[in-house]
């Protein structure tokens, strides 16, 4: 199992990354979301060239926003800081879009993206259609070292749905899942992602890389989910993934994948965004407020045990290398934590010293 520190895109919390990357984090993730963090690949680049060991990557680069050459021109130069330490997660943009009232890139799309960034990173010519012009492409200057692609960056897919896994066993080296998945449904999505890969010849091979991101608090002896502590430490975590099922519900009106923990909370939240200040064609502007970044005051009460225990490693140390071990089985490679920015460095430390070490 390989342990991840992911972190709000704020320009000053590298640092965070420096932190990981001395308490033994293996990958250091940074998310992409122009509207509410600071560019990914700024903060990538201090904090590449203030490490030495951890890899590090986006978590996730969004698709729709950055054409196809730009993204791999992108991570390719982190790269030439960072050479053998770098990876690519790529995203068709739930949050990023959202947060601008639109919709994510659809399946089609975006399998010709990773088919596009793949190519352009194994050093290949491409080709590359934007608007109704389609021209091969590569990189050039490469002796300069403008970019660096003389070593493997591995592309890591956040992927969920059928056709994304199937894009990720076709042109990926890995996926990130979003959120706690139980081990059947790693085991469903793995199945697809090995068909995509069938499709079009592909055999996967045994270093294809599982990643999910949740975020973890470490109780003490009989402390309680109900805990100031505990809602502080996950509570943007927990508030991000009631914003995702709304969106989904709203996109869909289909409340059957509302998971069982929050369905007693589930239209008091509802009744709760009916009410927000924003008029209902604007709601983006405010859905999102705090995403995985600090807890809206409001929703607090909306962080219960059971919403926790849904999408939250919470337990002591025993019990959540418990869960690992059950999830490592089932095929997950890696736990990704993106814990709220003003307790990151207090819930990375705690992890790494009572999970991490003992694991």
């Amino acid at each position: 199992m390989k342990f991840g520190a992911m972190v709000a895109t704020h320009i000053q919390d590298w640092r965070l990354l420096v932190l990981a990357d001395n308490l033994g984090y293996d990958h250091g993730w940074v998310p992409d979301s122009q509207m509410i963090w600071s560019d990914c690949y700024a903060v990538l680049a201090l904090a590449a060239v203030n490490t030495s060991r951890i890899k590090l990557g986006t978590g996730v680069s969004i698709a729709p926003t950055r054409i196809a050459p730009v993204t791999a021109h992108s991570i390719a130069t982190i790269a030439a800081l960072a050479p053998g330490r770098v990876f690519l997660g790529l995203g068709t943009g739930h949050t990023a879009m959202r947060v601008m009232g639109m919709k994510p890139m659809k399946p089609k799309a975006f399998r010709e993206y990773l088919r596009v960034v793949r190519g352009l990173l194994s050093g290949e010519e491409v080709s590359y259609t934007l608007g109704d012009e389609t021209r091969d492409i590569r990189f050039l200057h490469l002796d300069r070292k403008f970019i660096d692609i003389t070593q493997p960056i591995p592309l890591w897919v956040a992927a969920n749905g059928p056709g994304a896994l199937r894009a990720t066993g076709a042109y990926g080296d890995g996926r990130i899942s979003a959120l706690n998945e139980p081990p059947g449904m790693i085991r469903q999505s793995l199945d697809l992602i090995d068909t995509g890969a069938r499709e079009i010849g592909r055999v996967l091979t045994s270093d294809f890389h599982t990643a999910a991101l949740s975020s973890a608090v470490v109780l003490g002896p009989g402390e309680k989910l109900t805990s100031t502590r505990v809602i502080d430490q996950c509570g943007s975590q927990v508030a991000a993934a009631l914003h995702y099922c709304w969106e989904n519900w709203r996109q869909s009106g289909d409340d059957s994948s509302i998971p069982p923990g929050v369905r007693n909370i589930w239209q008091e939240y509802c009744d709760y965004v009916a009410k927000m200040e924003t008029p209902e064609h604007n709601r983006y502007l405010q859905i999102h407020e705090g995403h995985c970044s600090f807890l809206v005051p409001e929703e607090r009460r909306f962080i219960t045990p059971e919403a926790i225990e849904t999408w939250i490693l919470a337990g002591e140390p025993a019990v959540i290398i418990e869960r690992l071990r059950a999830a490592e089985k089932a095929g997950l490679r890696e736990i990704t934590l993106l814990p709220p920015m003003d307790h990151a460095r207090t819930v990375l430390q705690d992890f790494a010293t009572h999970v991490i070490a003992r694991y």
